[in-house]
């Protein structure tokens, strides 16, 4: 079973201050608004690990995780729009970009749908999905999407402020947790054909990156 790492060990790299919290948090929100309106989460990831230099090349790969289930969960046949007798595939993977691994992701696809070739590469490689399909010009409709954490603490918009909180320092770095963000989709063919369902648990390694700079520290 693959397990995120890195999100926990990170946390030096970004001091606890409430400013610094508030700029977590925007990164977080941008991250999600950046995956939701894109249809690759491969894409998406690489340019978010280009952008805040996490690694050179910033190329991601799909480290695949050995004995997935079998067992195809009813609610994702009725969402590709197949029957039992319908073959479906499962792959796991760590999606990683230089050392971090930032998304853990399940994929059920039905491969009568794709290439024989896309279908060799899903079984032979650790090329991304989303490079592997990119061919077919696919669209991605999102089923459900769930914050799993915020760096900012329940009702912190009610606390007062003043300039010398904004700056004050905590000890320790802002302890970040393994899953941050959870994402559940539907990919479908040009000519709308669903492909394959994904459900993708973004990890705190997606922060592991040296905050900006603005001045305030």
């Amino acid at each position: 079973m693959l397990t995120a790492t890195g999100g926990k060990a990170m946390a030096a790299s970004w001091p606890d201050t409430p400013l610094l919290r508030m700029r977590m948090m925007a990164e977080i929100e941008a991250l999600q608004v950046a995956l939701l309106t894109q249809p690759s989460a491969t894409v998406t990831l690489e340019k978010w690990c280009a952008t805040h230099a996490m690694a050179s090349p910033a190329h991601v790969l799909a480290r695949q995780s050995p004995g997935a289930d079998t067992q195809v969960p009813r609610q994702v046949r009725a969402d590709l729009g197949v029957g039992p007798s319908v073959a479906i595939r499962h792959r796991r993977v760590a999606l990683t970009c230089g050392t971090h691994v930032l998304s853990l992701a399940d994929n059920w696809y039905v491969p009568s749908r794709l290439t024989d070739a896309m279908n060799d590469r899903l079984d032979h490689t650790d090329v991304p999905f989303g490079h592997v399909v990119a061919s077919l010009r696919f669209t991605r409709r999102t089923l459900d999407s769930t914050l799993l954490w915020s760096p900012l603490p329940a009702g912190w918009e009610h606390q007062p402020v003043d300039a010398a909180s904004v700056d004050a320092v905590s000890p320790g770095g802002i302890q970040v947790p393994d899953e941050i963000l959870r994402n559940r989709a539907v990919l479908s063919r040009q000519d709308g054909q669903p492909f394959s369902e994904v459900v993708e648990t973004y990890t705190g390694a997606v922060l592991d990156f040296v905050p900006p700079d603005d001045g305030h520290r």
